[in-house]
């Protein structure tokens, strides 16, 4: 019965399930009822009916762009619901006034999650009540900085907003079998910009009513769905020119009219990343294969490549970010020290791949998987810069980590939480190195394929890498993971040194 009711992916994940006797209980009905179509909530959460989000653009007399976001929601949970939890943008990459929220026109606070410094808890004045539907209205205005602050700024002719980050984020609700956060299979972006503006946004054109013109502004319904992962906006008074790039159309949006030939390098350099991510997370839903290069509007605090631990392992300290992508399909680039440098994407937005409508709550992932963001944008950064950046970036990352042997020493968990993110996103190129760049981007696709809309762990990973490498991988993350340092034979490989005591070869078959 089961193997007819799940992929045989599923029931790798379930077995793995079902190994914990205090889950036992609980999972059995619910494999019961995921045989038999049921549709009970098995834990507290809510549906996204409903939402549209508006982002208007005021040129003067300050510049200014405000988002109000407003969400149906139902509670389709089995319990009633006290709060909602919600990402808003970081202060450190966006300005912006104190955000307002209004629950069927009533005003809510904001108080800081216990969870989560990050995120914030919406308190309801009564109950949500199961089955029951509100309102919720949620409106943020972001402010023009000041020349020399590292954060997100803007002109009076020209503005963006990079996917994942901008706009505000429903999580799911807290508990086991929780649900909530996912957005609803259409809804709308709709875009208000002065007359003239060039504008590009996630959702299709062909799914985009006619642009239409009220008191001298435009205004932009984009059609947004499942394929499009988190909202972008990149809009202004650009020279606008096309460039053909290894069967790519890829359109240059500059603040004044450049050589386009000089743009070929950065270009191409930009359709090697997009096919790197498209052989780790499968094909691009897009209804076009149109790629853009676009002048930022404001250089400084244009890029975040130095604002995460991360970011600064991936690309170092001290180099100057020139690119960085705003999108899926689009790069942000500093025109003003000539050709710039592809990026390919920082971890924030690699997370596009990975978070949204695939899995809302990604951020609240531990690690390793913590660190996939960043293992994707280093990717993404091999594909544009070649694959002398590889060795480059491990060796950097490297240099974080303390030489250990295995015998006598505390376990994984004791380690600095910066050792051990830089051990986590080491993790993910250890994978390649057993098991092959194929078999692990064929796992990630056939692990966000399978577990779209509900999430993932790390041990859906592990069940997707078993079932494409057909090996014991269980073994060889605990050799990761639960050992502090990296394994002896991994270090060797990129620092040529000699082998600590722990070896995978030793102890993997």
């Amino acid at each position: 019965m089961l193997a007819n009711a799940f992929p045989r992916y599923n029931l790798r994940v379930l077995t793995r399930i079902l190994r914990s006797r205090i889950l036992l209980t609980l999972l059995l009905p619910t494999v019961a009822c995921w045989s038999t179509a049921c549709t009970a909530a098995f834990g507290p959460g809510y549906e996204i009916i409903k939402q549209e989000l508006n982002v208007q653009f005021r040129s003067a007399p300050e510049p200014v762009i405000r988002i109000d976001a407003t969400y149906q929601l139902k509670n389709t949970g089995n319990q009633p619901l006290s709060s909602l939890e919600l990402r808003l943008p970081g202060r450190r990459r966006f300005h912006f006034a104190d955000p307002r929220a209004e629950w069927d026109k009533t005003a809510l606070g904001f108080e800081p999650s216990p969870d989560n410094p990050r995120n914030v808890q919406l308190k309801f004045p009564q109950p949500w009540k199961v089955s029951s539907r509100h309102t919720l209205h949620l409106a943020v205005e972001y402010q023009r900085t000041a020349a020399d602050e590292a954060v997100l700024s803007f002109t009076p002719d020209a503005f963006f907003l990079p996917a994942q980050g901008w706009s505000p984020e429903l999580l799911p609700a807290r508990g086991i079998f929780a649900t909530g956060g996912v957005p609803p299979a259409k809804w709308n972006l709709v875009v208000k910009i002065p007359d003239g503006f060039l504008v590009h946004t996630s959702g299709h054109i062909k799914r985009q009513s006619k642009t239409s013109r009220v008191g001298g502004a435009q205004v932009v319904r984009a059609l947004q769905d499942s394929k499009d992962g988190y909202p972008f906006v990149v809009a202004g008074r650009f020279s606008a020119t096309k460039l053909d790039a290894d069967g790519h159309t890829v359109n240059l949006w500059t603040r004044s009219p450049q050589n386009a030939d000089a743009l070929s390098q950065p270009s191409e350099a930009l359709v090697r990343a997009i096919r790197a991510y498209d052989s780790m997370f499968g094909q691009r839903l897009q209804e076009s294969d149109d790629l853009w290069i676009v002048e930022c509007p404001v250089e400084t605090g244009c890029f975040s490549n130095s604002s995460s631990t991360y970011s600064q392992l991936i690309y170092g300290a001290n180099e100057k970010a020139s690119s960085e992508m705003a999108s899926i399909d689009t790069v942000m680039v500093d025109l003003t020290g000539g050709a710039p440098q592809i990026a390919a994407a920082a971890p924030s937005l690699a997370a596009s791949w990975l978070g949204y409508g695939r899995s809302p709550g990604f951020f609240e992932q531990d690690p390793p998987l913590s660190a996939l963001p960043a293992f994707a944008s280093a990717r993404g950064r091999e594909s544009a810069g070649g694959s002398e950046s590889r060795a480059a970036i491990i060796r950097r990352v490297l240099r974080a980590i303390p030489a250990q042997a295995l015998p006598g020493q505390p376990p994984a968990t004791t380690e600095d939480a910066t050792v051990l993110r830089a051990k986590s996103f080491l993790f993910f190129y250890g994978l390649q190195d057993r098991y092959g760049p194929e078999v692990c981007n064929a796992a990630l696709r056939h692990m966000l394929e399978a577990r779209h809309g509900g999430g993932f762990n790390l041990d859906d990973l592990i069940a997707a890498l078993e079932q494409e490498s057909h090996q014991n991988v269980a073994q060889f993350v605990r050799l990761w993971m639960k050992h502090p340092g990296v394994p002896g034979e991994f270090r060797a490989r990129y620092e040529d040194s000699k082998p600590s005591a722990f070896n995978v070869k030793e102890h993997i078959p």
